[in-house]
């Protein structure tokens, strides 16, 4: 740290040393314009592509920045830290690149490909250890390990020199940027990237605007920067993994408290739809955090017009098996489709009924779990309908009603919405 930044931001000499630390397992990745993107937004929007590291996402600058610069001698002992993701993928990658032994904790809910993705980059020098069914779990049984073990901890985000390395995405911007930027969107989990990023801007370009961008579903550092103190969540949307954190880092806090203009939060459902517009218009994948910036724009949509704007894409590392249940959020945010509890009538016809006059011509069911009670005279049936266009809602709800269909909206009960559906 330099004194002449009031103690901080990151030294710009340690920025610089870290970009040299990286020059010799990365190559700086592209910035490239979004057609696209630039026209709907009337704007210059360049996207910045992180997810095209080796490991799909920026979490490998941190990481082999910092255990590059360990000392030999507590590096005898080998490298720990926790990770269900991106940052686990970045520290196997550096434990194999510098032949160091490292242990690897993930909560036992990990998906599958990500173990074996961290087993692929980290090959026979890293060992993965399953634990708990947490992060938070697999997070304190790393740090045991540490404490008995004498190993080096490697944190996420936490860290002076993990946040070095994540400026270098800031550095390699401004290298590239052939005009001033006059907007930047970063996504935010722990707060690396953006204490790192935003830092190496508000010393070599102090106009830029700084925008961060979170889920809705866990708005840790939003919250607080609005009270003044670090607050941990109680209970998060873990949807977006890359980016969901209860408690953002104290040195991140510290640095975005005076570098971040503004912070953005983001329906996850609205970033759902963000990730299947980018595979189809622009045949990019991304994981949801790595949607986030891109998401935000919307946000600013009157503000960027004519502007030079840089969005930041953190990373790739999106598991087939989720496209289903994005497509499922996608479309009830965007009120394409809804879920009732139908009380039908126990007789034959019933159900013909609804679809001659309930359902609209473009409406399709997608749902229907229906079980007949034979001593009732109505039975419940859990019905999931999808619109082509979201103002038909209305109409189906009236035609129900009309035709004595007595129903509950599960939407907007979400409770009962994840029992049933």
């Amino acid at each position: 740290m330099e004194e002449d930044n009031k103690g901080y931001f990151p030294a710009l000499k340690d920025i610089a040393q870290a970009k040299l630390t990286l020059n010799s397992v990365i190559q700086s990745t592209p910035m490239t314009p979004n057609l696209n993107l630039s026209a709907k937004y009337d704007a210059n929007v360049l996207l910045k592509r992180e997810d095209l590291l080796v490991v799909r996402s920026y979490k490998l600058r941190g990481a082999y920045n910092k255990i590059k610069n360990i000392p030999e001698e507590q590096l005898k002992n080998g490298i720990v830290c926790a990770s269900a993701g991106n940052h686990a993928q970045g520290v196997a990658y550096s434990c194999q690149k510098l032949g160091i032994q490292g242990k690897i904790y993930m909560p036992t809910t990990t998906p599958k490909q990500k173990i074996n993705q961290v087993k692929m980059f980290g090959k026979e020098f890293v060992e993965v250890i399953l634990h708990g069914d947490t992060y938070d779990a697999a997070c304190t049984m790393a740090k045991e390990d540490c404490e008995k073990n004498k190993k080096a901890f490697i944190h996420p985000f936490d860290d002076q020199q993990i946040i070095e390395g994540q400026a270098t995405v800031g550095l390699e911007i401004l290298q590239d940027s052939k005009q001033p930027v006059d907007y930047i969107f970063i996504p935010i989990g722990g707060g690396g990237l953006i204490s790192g990023v935003g830092s190496y801007f508000k010393q070599m370009s102090p106009d830029t605007k700084i925008i961060g961008v979170e889920p809705a579903g866990a708005p840790s550092m939003k919250i607080s920067l609005e009270k003044g103190e670090l607050v941990e969540l109680d209970d998060i949307d873990k949807f977006v993994d890359g980016a969901a954190v209860q408690r953002v880092g104290e040195i991140n806090f510290e640095i975005c408290k005076h570098v971040v203009d503004d912070i953005v939060t983001v329906p996850e459902g609205k970033i759902c739809t963000k990730i299947l517009e980018l595979y189809n218009l622009d045949a990019i994948v991304v994981e949801p955090a790595g949607a986030l910036s891109i998401a935000a724009l919307d946000y600013y949509a009157d503000k960027i017009k004519g502007k030079n704007v840089v969005c930041i894409v953190s990373g790739s590392n999106n598991d087939i098996t989720r496209t289903e249940e994005i497509k499922e959020r996608s479309l009830l945010y965007e009120g394409l489709k809804h879920y009732f509890i139908v009380r039908f009538p126990q007789r034959s016809g019933a159900l013909r009924d609804f679809v001659d006059k309930v359902l609209g011509p473009n409406d399709d069911v997608t749902h229907f779990e229906y079980s007949k009670k034979t001593n009732r005279e109505k039975g419940p049936a859990v019905i999931g309908v999808e619109l082509q266009n979201k103002d038909d809602f209305d109409g189906l709800v009236e035609r129900m009603v009309e035709n004595g269909f007595v129903y509950t909206y599960l939407n907007e009960k979400p409770d009962l919405f994840q029992f049933l559906v």
